[in-house]
């Protein structure tokens, strides 16, 4: 299976991710699943005269290949020109060269929410790059490729979303596309593969004891849950951060950052400080996915008064002060 990767306006944030792919090298693992780059700007060998003569033979039909795998926002400005974004050597715009190679390819893979939505480039007041992901403005069907394009293979675009995206959501799903195909019911309503995001941030996180006790941190340092006071979005936010650990052993949580959803449209405008929860009448405004406010409220109530004091007070410290409770067997106690 061959990917062409294409980079537009972005950080690269998500290549330099899928080159901490886990637990063998990029490389192998891709290789092992008959997956391999025909072209990608950062790590092939090719550039300049014959990187574009690779793209021309694409884009034309002459050379076949099977995935259009494109990293970054859509630049369509200015006045529609695309002319913000050129091709270096091309002299034309980058959407352009995605539009043509995107009726060859047999799926299209947008990488990153940059890609899927337009993401920060898009978030600028009056967005005058005139960004947008592939498929979609945000979380309005649209995009450069339009509501209704579907690719050779029968599915629209597949979004990796994610600022950046975890290297083995990226792996995965070009291995499942390889080895076992991939359908439209492997996706989500915003067109993410659900191996990934059928989850939650929250589901895996290691201050769920917290959450469940309402016990919060009070600053950034602290143990407790970071949805109340701190900004935490790992109730709503679509991702297996917390059980596909970074590099092994990370995410965002685990390093005391509370979750942005990232892999959400319209994440990079919250219309708040990231680390800020906004409240009306002491509620969150954002709670939880699928669940109303007044259970919310009930449970809070409930669990807050049942919470233990180790839990309590371990929530505004930045380590442990008391020790979980060994309960002694016998005794009818």
């Amino acid at each position: 299976m061959k990917v062409l990767w294409l980079q537009s306006g972005g950080c690269g944030g998500c290549t330099q991710s899928l080159l901490c792919s886990e637990p063998r090298s990029l490389f192998d693992e891709l290789a092992d699943a008959g997956i391999e780059f025909l072209w990608h700007p950062a790590l092939s060998l090719e550039s300049g005269g014959e990187a574009l003569h690779i793209l021309e033979e694409c884009a034309a039909g002459r050379l076949a290949f099977d995935v259009l795998c494109v990293e970054g926002a859509m630049l369509r400005g200015p006045n529609g020109t695309g002319k913000f974004h050129l091709m270096a050597g091309s002299g034309r715009p980058l959407t352009e060269w995605v539009e043509r190679l995107a009726g060859h390819a047999r799926w299209v893979f947008a990488i990153g929410s940059c890609t899927a939505y337009g993401g920060f480039s898009a978030n600028t007041p009056g967005n005058p790059l005139e960004a947008c992901g592939l498929q979609y403005d945000e979380q309005t069907p649209g995009g450069l490729l339009g509501r209704d394009f579907v690719a050779a293979g029968g599915l629209p675009v597949v979004n990796i979303a994610g600022c950046p995206t975890h290297p083995g959501w990226v792996v995965e799903t070009l291995e499942k596309l390889a080895l076992e195909g991939l359908s439209a019911t492997d996706l989500d309503e915003f067109g993410r593969p659900l191996f990934y995001a059928g989850e939650l941030v929250h589901h895996g996180c290691a201050r769920n004891e917290y959450y469940e006790f309402k016990a919060s941190a009070e600053k950034p340092s602290d143990l407790g849950c970071l949805m109340e006071n701190l900004g935490c979005k790992g109730t709503q936010a679509h991702a297996d951060c917390n059980l596909r650990p970074w590099n092994g052993s990370g995410s965002c949580l685990r390093g005391g950052f509370a979750c942005i959803a990232c892999t959400e449209p319209g994440f990079e405008s919250p219309g708040h400080a990231f680390q800020e929860t906004p409240k009306v009448a002491g509620i969150p405004i954002g709670l939880p996915t699928d669940m109303p406010k007044a259970w919310f409220v009930a449970l809070a109530a409930l669990s807050k008064s049942a919470t233990p004091k180790r839990v309590r007070d371990n929530a505004v410290v930045d380590h442990p002060l008391i020790r979980p409770a060994i309960r002694k067997k016998g005794g009818g106690k």
